[in-house]
């Protein structure tokens, strides 16, 4: 590679620090897109036109372009993979918060973006920090933070949308637009294109966003985004739209925590990484939640040294998770007017692997010939015949795959 091509990639890799981003794994391929830097002391968001991939076998990056009706420079905006299609919707724009859509259909050979124009139904009001739960080839959307007309307010439970500010916003006529937080669930149909509100019974959480969310079965479960001491869990029964809160003595729970992660690691195991504490702190613990026993469990593991805020966490392979990017450390700043967050230049760009059951024989296999492949095929005598035909290939594979580029 000449010096000029050196230096394009090596500034194309620099972007793979980032955070607010989203990821999904897809073949043990993990995609990665948007999000956002600090730039001499400012927020950049990076850029819409490009998605990376990471082999996750050999630890390879490749960027991909992409063209299209490439989205606005977006942040805090919700990213959702199905049936091979990205999925994004919401967050802010330069003009503010928005409710538009756009679709990347990942199985093209040219990746190109696609508006969606042409729904059905109420769309959503704007709005940022929200989740979204994946069910039936339904996107179903919870909460988060946004912009919303006096009349739509008028006509929503003041149980559903609390209303922090309110201006004069002149669009076209003169209107009197509020914002704040929400707990509506709203789904999208992805073969009809079609939005709907489902009415929802149980005890509803509050209005939130910032928070974490996971499917397990037809329930899904989100947790935290409030400023509460401990950390909050409820489940909503995607079948009868039906919720509930586990009601746990606060000495059982975690530290209240934001813009953490929840992955579910089997049908009634959750697992909840970092985030930003309710002591102002990047947090690096983790933890399990047990859906049927309804019990919190502190896990010990070797990434303390890697807190984490605004980062993502997918299901590998053998039900590890996958973190990927955030920021080791970030700064809030208190004064008499309002809660700052100071620019941190410390976001990240490793990819981080937790083991959450015992791995198989053969996938110990793998993970010991790859660090020394020579030493380990000398120790093979003591394998059944097919085992050991099938590993000595899989060296061979190995052997053959090109070196890691790490960012």
């Amino acid at each position: 590679m000449d010096a000029a091509g050196s230096t394009e990639r090596s500034e194309a890799l620099s972007r793979l620090a980032r955070s607010s981003h989203t990821a999904f794994i897809d073949d043990n391929t993990m995609y990665v897109w948007g999000g956002y830097q600090v730039i001499a002391g400012e927020d950049v968001i990076l850029p819409s036109d490009e998605i990376w991939l990471c082999n996750l076998n050999s630890g390879a990056w490749e960027r991909r372009e992409i063209t299209g009706d490439t989205p606005p420079d977006l942040s805090d905006f919700c990213g959702s993979h199905l049936n091979g299609i990205l999925y994004v919707f919401g967050g802010c724009d330069p003009n503010g918060y928005t409710n538009q859509m756009y679709t990347l259909d990942l199985a093209e050979q040219q990746f190109k973006w696609r508006k969606l124009t042409d729904t059905l139904g109420t769309t959503p009001s704007p709005r940022n920090k929200h989740s979204c739960w994946i069910h039936r080839d339904r996107l179903i959307y919870f909460g988060g933070y946004g912009c919303k007309t006096i009349g739509e307010v008028q006509n929503t439970s003041s149980t559903n949308f609390i209303v922090e500010e309110m201006s004069w916003t002149t669009i076209g006529n003169t209107l009197f637009r509020c914002w704040g937080w929400n707990n509506e669930v709203n789904v999208f149909d992805t073969h009809t294109a079609t939005w709907s509100m489902p009415e929802t019974k149980g005890p509803v959480p509050v209005p939130r966003g910032c928070h974490a969310s996971a499917l397990v079965g037809n329930k899904g479960y989100i947790c935290g985004g409030v400023e509460k001491l401990e950390l909050d869990m409820f489940c909503l029964d995607l079948e009868t739209w039906t919720w509930t809160q586990f009601d746990l003595p606060p000495s059982c729970l975690p530290m209240g925590r934001l813009m953490h992660t929840m992955t579910p690691v089997s049908d009634h195991t959750l697992f909840i990484y970092g985030g930003l504490g309710t002591d102002g702190n990047t947090l690096n613990d983790a933890w399990q939640f047990n859906t049927q026993k309804r019990e919190w469990t502190k896990l010990l593991h070797q990434h303390k040294d890697k807190p984490r805020v605004c980062h993502t966490a997918c299901l590998g392979r053998d039900n590890d998770v996958v973190l990927f990017g955030g920021s080791s450390n970030m700064c809030i700043l208190v004064d008499s007017v309002a809660v700052l967050r100071s620019p941190s230049q410390n976001h990240c760009k490793d990819v981080i692997v937790f083991q959450t059951q015992p791995y198989s024989l053969f996938r110990l296999c793998e993970d010991s010939m790859g660090k020394n492949p020579e030493r380990f095929v000398k120790q093979l005598n003591w394998l059944p015949s097919k085992l050991r035909s099938k590993v000595e290939k899989r060296v061979a594979f190995f052997s053959a795959t090109p070196p890691v580029l790490t960012a």
